[in-house]
């Protein structure tokens, strides 16, 4: 048996602050180097933050994470650490890992495939590096290396007899994964230093490529993420891994309100080896290619441990998507009020389902926080356990008691501080001058939609001056079906700094709501008092009362609407073909209902984009978001689904459905 103790670590860096991302990775080598680590693989651009955007193209960017790196390298002596940075090479920019062995430079390996489609652009800042091509890297003189000349590209390493090789992120997604070559060079160790966001069921994926990636090639394989909401719109779960031969043998904590997670594992090199040996598919290359960097560092060996780190039970609960949505909003929160060096939240509470939760996600980020004892003041940049968040109903005269009574129990639930402002005077102020204007009264028949809008936008200025005079962070509670249909005022319910719900849908929104109410999340448990808001039909409540104004009567059936959003967003389909999906799933509404819905989507989703653009930043929670600045794109300008409503129209009515 050749024993030796592996470690990944989950980081929660943020872009460009040098001082900071330091002062982390070296707590983190620190821990490595009390629980005697011999390989530690740290995520993807742990020096600089991977959200940097262009400012990788800034040369002072990629000078200062050298001399961040320098910095480090004495905390690694005796130990082997894989970080994370961007390097310059004949005037391209490479995404790569740097080998530290012993506080010494060995070599650096660039990311091969380039993660290029929804919330990453990494082909706008970096180049891929072609496979089987070596180079010599041009180091800073401070660097301290094994070689004089730094290898550089497609390497992969002989450590004292322990092979080391890598696969980048993305790397680990594509059919050719790199895995295989460096099985073929009898590798003992694949490290992947990933910057993997979140996404729902997204972790169920990387345990499969670990896991299979690790058995497939007949290795040890140490999976590195990063943690937490990074730059603002992405959020990282961390659940780092570590597979060898097949097994999944240690597994991280995810959504972490630490700002690291350290997973070790003691793994025998001897018994992948043999699993090479014995399988009679492997075949070794048996000559030289010359990409192999030997080491003289022996990694230190450790005695045999058997012990791993137990999951917590969500993982595998009846309830991970709603555990998932709690943990990953609640983080992405967390991490945005004090990375922002925001005071608390604000939040204009109508007692409705959206404003609602929001309250609540916040009252449970504060709360997770504590569990993981993060307790002290925003202020300072480290959220608070008392009185993060203010509340403000804003009546108007189509308020309800209903929505007022609902808004009073949320805000005594969540321990928020809680105001009711009456607009109506703003409202009346602002009707009277548009009628002196156009020179008549306004009336419900003809001016519905200004009527509406106008108390909508009649709520912002006061809301916001609260937050500016708190210093305070403004959320604004519009969802993904809103966004989809453009269902807000911009101005109005739209204000506010940061949207939290702009990710998921209405009908999920309602189901977590009624979760929360009878369930909750592991080691919180249940809120009884949404039941006031569950017992509610939503209604954005800027009609009379005698209209009886619904949010499904305004648009059509959240699950009508959650399914044409699907179908038409992101299984990119026509009019038509959307109605045939329909009528298959809802053989209980009518064809002319669902035409009408149908028609009813499409020209509002056309209508809308320049809304979609103008939404507060939004957490990506899934990879079929809205958001054009992180997942889907819709020009502002178009005559788009024109042809294709008529073709729809043609169809129904050749098939007997126009009825």
């Amino acid at each position: 048996m050749r024993n030796i103790k592996v470690a990944a670590a989950a980081i929660n860096q943020i872009p460009l602050d040098w001082e900071g991302n330091r002062a982390r990775l070296l707590r983190v080598l620190a821990e490595a180097r009390a629980q005697r680590v011999g390989v530690l693989c740290l995520p993807e651009m742990c020096l600089t933050g991977y959200g940097c955007e262009d400012a990788f193209h800034a040369r002072h960017v990629v000078d200062t994470a050298w001399a961040e790196l320098t910095q480090l390298l004495p905390a690694t002596v005796g130990m082997v650490v894989s970080f994370g940075l961007p390097v310059r090479h004949r005037n391209g920019l490479y995404n790569a890992a740097v080998l530290v062995v012993d506080g010494r430079v060995a070599g650096i390996v660039c990311k091969r495939h380039l993660a290029g489609d929804g919330v990453h652009y990494e082909p706008r800042w970096f180049k891929s590096w072609p496979a089987d091509v070596r180079a010599v890297a041009e180091l800073p003189a401070e660097i301290p290396a094994h070689e004089v000349g730094v290898p550089l590209g497609d390497v992969h390493f002989n450590v004292g007899g322990v092979r080391i090789g890598f696969e980048i992120c993305e790397d680990a997604w594509v059919a050719q994964r790199p895995g295989a070559e460096l099985a073929r060079q009898g590798v003992d160790l694949i490290l992947n230093p990933s910057a993997s966001h979140f996404s729902f069921g997204k972790h169920r994926i990387r345990q499969r490529f670990v896991s299979e990636g690790s058995r497939a090639f007949g290795v040890t394989y140490v999976y590195a993420n990063l943690l937490g909401n990074e730059a603002g719109r992405v959020i990282y779960d961390g659940g780092t891994l570590i597979a060898s031969g097949g097994d999944l043998v240690a597994r991280g904590r995810r959504f972490s309100f630490l700002d690291h997670e350290l997973l070790t594992a003691v793994v025998d090199l001897d018994r992948t080896r043999t699993g090479q040996i014995r399988s009679a598919s492997f075949q070794p290359e048996v000559w030289d290619r010359g990409d192999c960097v030997t080491v003289p560092f022996m990694v230190p060996e450790v005695a045999i441990d058997l012990r791993t780190r137990a999951v917590e039970a969500w993982e595998s609960g009846p309830y991970v998507k709603e555990e998932e949505f709690t943990r990953a909003v609640t983080l992405g929160l967390w991490d945005y009020v004090r990375k922002s060096g925001s005071s608390g939240f604000v939040l204009s509470l109508s007692g409705g389902a959206d404003s609602s939760a929001c309250a609540v996600l916040v009252r449970l980020a504060v709360r997770l926080a504590q569990l993981d004892g993060c307790s002290s003041g925003l202020a300072s940049g480290d959220p608070a356990v008392s009185g993060p968040l203010v509340c403000v109903y804003q009546s108007t005269v189509n308020s309800s008691a209903k929505t007022l009574e609902s808004a009073r129990q949320v805000a005594a639930g969540v321990g928020a501080e809680f105001h009711v402002i009456d607009v109506d005077v703003v409202v009346a102020a602002y009707r009277a001058m548009a009628e002196s204007v156009v020179g008549r009264a306004l009336t419900w028949e003809q001016d519905d939609i200004a009527l509406q809008n106008v108390q909508a936008r009649a709520r912002a200025p006061s809301v916001w001056m609260l937050a500016n005079l708190r210093n305070a962070l403004l959320l604004t509670t519009s969802n993904r079906s809103e966004s989809a249909v453009g269902y807000a005022t911009m101005d109005g319910d739209t204000c506010g700094g940061l949207a939290p719900l702009a990710g998921i849908d209405k009908l999920y929104l309602l189901s977590w709501l009624r979760w929360m109410e009878k369930v909750g999340p592991e080691g919180i448990g249940p809120l009884p008092f949404l039941s006031v808001v569950n017992a509610l039909q939503p209604t954005a409540e800027l009609k009379p009362a005698g209209d009886n104004q619904t949010d499904e009567k305004d648009l059509m059936p959240f699950p009508v609407l959650d399914r044409i959003e699907r179908f038409a967003v992101c299984d990119k389909q026509s009019p038509a073909e959307v109605l045939v999906r329909l009528r298959v799933e809802f053989p209980m509404h009518p064809e002319a209902a669902l035409r009408l819905w149908t028609r009813r989507f499409f020209t509002l989703w056309r209508k809308n984009q320049w809304k979609r653009e103008r939404y507060a930043p939004s957490f990506h929670l899934d990879d079929t978001n809205l958001d054009p600045r992180s997942w889907c794109r819709f020009p502002i300008l178009s005559a788009a689904w024109v042809r294709e409503l008529a073709e729809m129209d043609d169809a129904a009515d050749l098939t007997g459905g126009g009825a």
